[in-house]
């Protein structure tokens, strides 16, 4: 199967557990790989064939923009559910998003969550 990737898309938002996240807000990185049917527009290189990247992207910014989850399991869930329902043509989804500065002690790593969810 064809799969289009998305990748780096940065957002601001206020998803997390402590209650000065869900106030102050952090950046957020989402990384998104989308299954679907590519052999039409590989053919007619007409963008009415596949999807418009820009609408995933907007999808994915405005949602973590908008939402107030405590969990970044929440998030990636509402993502990959959001992205399965915007369009007929994508048959599954992977959606890793990473918190790039999780406010914990003593740690400078990052930490992701990655799903992948099927029609």
């Amino acid at each position: 199967m064809d799969s289009i990737l998305l990748t780096g898309i940065r957002c601001y938002g206020y998803i997390g557990f402590l209650p000065e996240e869900q106030v102050l807000g952090q950046w957020f990185e989402i990384d998104v790989k989308l299954w679907l049917d590519l052999s039409r527009p590989g053919q007619s290189d007409n963008i009415k064939d596949t999807i418009d990247y820009r609408q995933t992207i907007r999808l994915i910014q405005n949602l973590v923009k908008t939402s107030q989850f405590a969990l970044l399991e929440r998030l990636t869930g509402a993502i990959a559910d959001a992205i399965l329902e915007d369009s007929l043509a994508i048959t599954q989804v992977q959606v890793i998003v990473t918190k790039p500065t999780a406010p914990i002690p003593e740690f400078n790593g990052k930490i992701s969550i990655e799903m992948t969810r099927n029609k």
